[in-house]
């Protein structure tokens, strides 16, 4: 009996300590008033995008879900808009695989919308695959593809007062690399048939997103832009739609849980995007609503250079 007592109460430990740390919970304080404001975000139709888009509806911003798929959009945004209130939600197709599309939406946005005051750099995936220009589809869509959508924003952000970069990277960082002589030459971050291949490119991407920041952060002093990246917890999301069968089954009850649901994972977001007073941390990496100590390779100015001038040369911008 006190065998079974002593495994019951390391269970129970266990849980506590896991939800205190790795599963911690944490809630945006920040009350900027929103009327009035546009904030676009892409991958808002499900996930953290969908719950940031709700919270943000909810404050009265104009919220643009660009998205790939226009049923979900606006299937989404009929459901924002009976839980809100609010008329202020619009759906911009946007397919963050093919860089044609991306010009495409900039354009329809840069004529459709007056302003913009926060971008949320939400979608993401996890995946093998290619996208439409020849590129990895994780460093394609996780980076490539919100690193054009945001320099070519860029300017609009900064005719507003004090525009804002939110980019979801993730903890799994930590963990990325990024080999540059390999992706100039072929594009991609790592691929292959088995899943701890297109993992180990996922967290690879996840690096860029930080890197990406940590760089933006350096060209944007002087101006009244700021930028931040961001890792919302570990979220019960369709990030792994891709993955197979057998990993969903054994993800799914450790998932149901321990993972935060997406409201939780949308909290960072929202500090980032709304708390007043993180402007000094333009560049900083947030987790659980606090700015967070990054590794050395996450703020290496030479890598994060690198990494962006590569970026405009394969999206050709350069």
């Amino acid at each position: 009996m006190i065998y079974l007592f002593l495994f019951v109460a390391a269970i129970l430990g266990g849980y506590i300590l896991l939800t205190q740390t790795l599963f911690k919970r944490s809630k945006c304080k920040g009350n900027a008033p929103m009327a009035g404001k546009t904030v676009l975000i892409t991958g808002g139709n499900t996930g953290i995008g969908k719950a940031t888009a709700t919270h943000l509806a909810r404050r009265g911003a104009r919220v643009i879900l660009a998205c790939r798929n226009r049923v979900k959009a606006e299937a989404a945004i009929m459901d924002i808009e009976q839980e809100t209130g609010s008329s202020e939600l619009v759906y911009m197709q946007l397919d963050l695989a093919s860089l044609t599309s991306i010009r495409c939406f900039v354009q329809a946005f840069l004529k459709a919308e007056p302003r913009l005051d926060v971008l949320i750099n939400n979608a993401g995936l996890v995946g093998d695959g290619w996208t439409e220009d020849g590129f990895g589809i994780l460093f394609g869509v996780n980076h490539l593809g919100h690193f054009l959508l945001t320099c070519l924003l860029l300017q609009r952000l900064k005719e507003g007062k004090g525009g804002r970069v939110v980019t979801l990277s993730s903890m799994a960082y930590c963990w990325g690399r990024i080999d540059f002589e390999a992706l100039e030459a072929n594009g991609h971050l790592g691929t292959g048939r088995y899943s701890w291949q297109f993992f180990q490119a996922y967290c690879n991407s996840k690096l860029c997103n930080v890197l990406f920041t940590h760089e933006l952060a350096k060209r944007l002093k002087g101006t009244n832009v700021t930028c931040y990246s961001v890792h919302p917890g570990i979220v019960r999301t369709e990030l792994s739609r891709h993955v197979s069968l057998w990993q969903k089954v054994f993800i799914e009850p450790i998932a149901r849980l321990l993972f935060l649901d997406p409201d939780a994972g949308a909290q960072t977001t929202l500090h980032c995007g709304l708390q007043e007073g993180v402007e000094p941390w333009s560049g900083s990496h947030f987790s659980c609503c606090a700015v967070q100590e990054v590794s050395a390779k996450a703020r290496d100015d030479y890598a994060s250079r690198k990494l962006w001038e590569l970026s405009e040369k394969l999206c050709g911008l350069a």
